[in-house]
């Protein structure tokens, strides 16, 4: 028992000697253009943000790219060459954001180009917002369920952002119709995170926008990687685009209603 005794305490003493101050090697990642592209059915000017993503020992500072040339057409033939304001943000003067159009994105800055197409779904009406209601552990929690009745052509695609009392719910909420198509919606929004509930007298604002498939694979990897899939989440990755020429972010053409309830 005695020399069991000593041989773990040479063992523990060993082990606790046996340290090192290990540096990882970090590639520094190359810095690349970030497009953030929005055309909607509400009316103009419609935005194109663009910034550059930075190298992990950098600042998040994000720096707006100021010298590009930035082009939207439809397949009506309208051409709206955009106007950089500051800060990496251009915006449209002419073009119009109608359902069914299809929209094409040119980015052109120091010598390339990136290009994006983006086909505006038809709009699906958002009837109502209804409160749901639930029990964990004997306390009553709140949700909201937004009502709309999705048409019988399965794939369409939902994108709703939620704002509990003016604070932005930054959960990526989207839903496809593969398990309900052709039904009313009985799914209801998170309620928030965890810092961020909703609660009794909250007041909720809720945007639906109908999204294209490949906007809806976007924000679907976001929350996957955000701490919403399995396990807590996905290793994080960039999520797939609709952007070619090597840059990141996202063209979404999509359709916009917005409704209000008091939580009581």
């Amino acid at each position: 028992m005695f020399k069991k005794y000593i041989y773990c305490s040479l063992l523990f003493f060993g082990l606790s000697a046996c340290k090192k101050e290990i540096t990882l090697p970090l590639d520094m990642n190359q810095s690349m253009l970030v497009i953030d592209a929005v055309i909607t059915d509400e009316m103009g000017p419609y935005y194109v943000k663009l910034n550059r993503s930075l190298a992990v020992t950098d600042a998040a500072t994000f720096p707006g790219v100021v010298n590009a040339m930035v082009v939207i057409k439809d397949n009506f033939g309208q051409i709206d060459t955009l106007n950089h304001t500051k800060n990496g943000l251009y915006l449209t003067n002419k073009i119009k954001g109608v359902y069914g159009r299809t929209y094409f994105l040119e980015v052109l800055v120091d010598g390339n180009k990136y290009t994006a197409q983006s086909t505006m779904p038809q709009k699906v009406v958002l009837d109502s917002l209804r409160i749901n209601t639930f029990n964990i552990n004997g306390t009553i929690r709140y949700s909201v369920i937004p009502v709309y009745e999705d048409p019988i052509s399965l794939g369409n695609s939902y994108r709703f952002i939620q704002k509990i009392n003016d604070t932005l719910d930054k959960t990526f909420h989207v839903f496809n119709d593969n398990l309900n198509n052709g039904k009313v919606n009985q799914r209801p929004l998170r309620g928030g995170t965890d810092s961020l509930e909703v609660k009794l007298n909250d007041l909720v604002a809720v945007e639906m926008q109908c999204i294209t498939r490949e906007t809806y694979l976007y924000y679907y990897t976001l929350n996957q990687q955000s701490g919403a899939g399995p396990g807590g989440g996905t290793t994080p990755s960039n999520p797939p685009s609709n952007l070619i020429g090597g840059a990141l972010g996202l063209f979404s053409a999509h359709t916009v209603q917005k409704r209000g309830i008091n939580i009581k």
